[in-house]
């Protein structure tokens, strides 16, 4: 077998067999394939897209490349994720992963760090202090045990297939095709011993996918990789058009899951944090119905359960507990600026992508892997889409140190909010469901 008839056979619009896929992952790991033959085949894949079964294929010898995380043996109940395709003010895994937990499923949560406008769900749990996200297999075995939660990051032989070929369609124009990002969504969440997956697709300005067409396409391409590979994939398409909740950044994003856990805050994140935890407890057939799963969340954040769960969670892993009674505890940058309205009307729309952005130039989050963050800045958003705004009016809250990033934090703000004189209806918070 040869790369190049691989390539060919992609390039002209054919079906790669198992045995042909197996073959070019291979080579590629070994040094046989070199990175142009690779990014050929990609941009080939890219072009002519994937079936299922060929995805599947992907997503398996991605899998096979390192260490799978094998929880048959463990005593724990029926093991269920989460995974967001990520967003501005997306915190929505903090207070999942424990709620879900607290009702009955268990939780092997691997996450990434932010890069770009999006934040990491692992840059936000080191915001408490002395978390650890990074485990052995045996503590992530032994946490899973005990408490039936772990919020980890991904080890160095996890799924090195998925660092090698992302990192080459980052540089080759190939990041957005869907098989390839439903390949590598699902091998490493596969690979850290999930049975089944709530896939969270975002849409709109601060998504990845802008589009609802382009949103249903990748939730409809995870459903159908998991359905060749035995894992069921329940998907939801939600709103990216505004940040979710108020808060946007590391320790202001726990904060605000703590406030969730208690009952209270932002409707929006209470309302997806719950439709997802319910969605999760179906797959793991904890419930039959969307209304008793929803009604079994609701009363495990009424009953103090699941906030609870995110104190052993915090505890497990080295964090300080005491963070969730006192939540001062937290590191919160100490200077405060408010961007004001300047003219009045309704809040028509928002660069959600601008926002983030302005929050990284704060130090919330990074350019490339290499930068340095500020758990403690970031943005409060003080006002939604379809609000009624006055002249003068507050519409962010700016966490800084000092003024770091300041000035180019407000002008990228400035841009951000379109205000018209005629009433807006807020966007949906929830589009669509897929099975």
């Amino acid at each position: 077998m040869r790369f190049v008839d691989i390539i060919i056979r992609k390039r002209d619009g054919a079906t790669l067999t198992d045995e042909e896929i197996a073959y070019a992952i291979q080579a590629y790991l070994r040094d046989e394939a070199a990175d142009y033959q690779m990014a050929a085949l990609l941009m080939a894949i890219f072009f002519q897209g994937m079936t299922p079964a060929e995805t599947a294929a992907l997503t398996r010898e991605m899998i096979s490349s390192g260490e799978v995380y094998d929880l048959s043996s463990l005593n724990i109940p029926f093991p269920v994720d989460k995974h967001s395709t990520g967003g501005v003010g997306d915190k929505v895994s903090l207070p999942l992963a424990p709620l879900a937990a607290a009702c009955g499923v268990a939780v092997p949560m691997v996450s990434g760090r932010g890069l770009g406008h999006t934040g990491g769900t692992l840059d936000k749990l080191e915001s408490i202090p002395g978390f650890n996200v990074r485990l052995t297999r045996e503590q992530y075995f032994r946490q899973l045990e005990k408490i039936g939660v772990v919020m980890a990051g991904q080890s160095d032989t996890f799924v090195p297939a998925d660092k090698r070929l992302y990192a080459l369609r980052d540089v080759t124009g190939t990041v957005e095709s869907i098989p390839l990002i439903c390949a590598s969504i699902m091998s490493k969440k596969i690979a850290s011993g999930a049975r089944a997956l709530v896939m969270d697709v975002k849409t709109g300005s601060g998504a990845f996918m802008k589009t609802l067409d382009d949103s249903r396409a990748l939730a409809q391409g995870l459903i159908g990789v998991g359905k060749e590979m035995q894992r069921p994939v329940h998907a939801f398409i939600t709103d990216m058009n505004q940040p979710l909740g108020r808060k946007i950044g590391n320790s202001l994003e726990v904060l605000e899951s703590l406030e969730c856990l208690r009952g209270e805050g932002p409707s929006d994140l209470r309302e997806i944090t719950l439709r997802l935890t319910a969605e999760m407890l179906i797959l793991g057939g904890v419930e039959q119905t969307e209304e008793a799963a929803f009604a079994r969340c609701v009363r495990a954040i009424e009953n103090g359960s699941a906030l609870t769960k995110f104190r052993e969670l915090v505890e497990a892993q080295g964090g300080d507990p005491r963070i969730v009674d006192d939540p001062s505890r937290l590191e919160v940058a100490p200077d405060v600026a408010v961007l004001e309205a300047e003219t009045a009307g309704y809040l028509a729309a928002t660069d959600c992508r601008a926002i983030g952005n302005a929050a990284v130039v704060l130090g919330a989050g990074r350019n490339k892997m290499t930068d340095s963050i500020d758990h403690g800045v970031g943005l409060e958003m003080l006002v939604k889409i379809g609000d009624r705004i006055e002249p003068k009016q507050p519409l962010v809250r700016i966490i800084h140190r000092g003024g770091k990033g300041l000035d180019e934090c407000l002008a990228r703000l400035r841009k951000a909010f379109v205000i018209q004189s005629e009433p807006v209806a807020a966007p949906p918070l929830i589009y669509e469901r897929l099975t």
